[in-house]
């Protein structure tokens, strides 16, 4: 496991769930992650830590606005010069770059495929502060039609490399620095026709076929068979009641 006070810029930093039910969501996640919650005011509503052993993992707040789904971010040194970036890039930026109380400062930007990311430049938080560890965040993965674009797109923002690691073109794997820091992958059957580009976080469990049992148990969806990855470890992706997609993870972790 790999306990943080920071992380590198480039880094995937955070995730956080938006829902339509804060209170549901909470319910099925705590038993199937481990999670226990401390809510915080934040504007008119709440913002909700997920904690594994009393460290932040994630966050979730309700917005009946928008569809339930998980949010990836990134640490940068200035979110306004990443926004910056984003558009001149030829993306473009969803949210421009805000003050998030005393905790760091962010923005939402669109890669040229449809890809959603946030930014972050922390202050009094860093992100996650547990992380390649059940419970924690582990990967982020980004499907697209532009696969070209998008290794152009963000490798020239946060100066990630990419690697074919399939020799088919059918899963790049990001570096960051010295690091591997996610993957980027093309749309493409058995993935729905009309499925959007999208960022989906992966989060670690320690016995994956309980966990989709409980996925089940709770109400959720197993959206995908369990699938390999070598000798890496085996993932599936989920739905949880309210329709958030994320991955759940079971095999090898960095610090």
């Amino acid at each position: 496991m790999g306990e943080r006070e920071s992380h590198r810029p480039g880094t995937f930093c955070w995730a956080e769930l938006v829902t339509t039910n804060a209170g549901a969501a909470k319910t099925f996640y705590a038993p199937l992650m481990g999670w226990t919650y401390e809510d915080r005011p934040a504007g008119d509503g709440t913002y909700t830590m997920a904690l594994e052993d009393g460290r932040e993992v994630a966050g979730l707040f309700a917005d009946e606005g928008q569809a339930p789904h998980w949010n990836s971010y990134v640490t940068v040194e200035s979110a306004d010069a990443a926004a910056d970036r984003a558009r001149e890039l030829g993306g473009a930026v969803v949210a421009p770059a805000f003050d998030v109380l005393d905790a760091g400062r962010m923005a939402v930007v669109r890669d040229p495929g449809g890809g959603v990311v946030c930014v972050w430049e922390p202050r009094s938080h860093p992100g996650a502060r547990l992380v390649n560890a059940p419970g924690a965040l582990t990967w982020n993965d980004l499907a697209t039609r532009d696969v070209e674009g998008a290794r152009s797109f963000y490798g020239d923002l946060f100066g990630w490399r990419t690697e074919d690691t399939t020799g088919d073109g059918s899963y790049f794997v990001i570096s960051n620095g010295d690091r591997s820091n996610g993957g980027i992958m093309p749309i493409r059957p058995p993935m729905p026709d009309d499925m959007p580009a999208v960022w989906t976080p992966y989060y670690g469990v320690e016995d994956l076929d309980a966990a989709l049992e409980q996925v089940s148990a709770g109400g959720g969806q197993v959206v995908t068979d369990v699938m390999t990855m070598g000798e890496a470890g085996r993932f599936a992706v989920i739905a949880d009641p309210q329709g958030a997609p994320v991955s759940l993870w079971k095999g090898s972790y960095d610090d």
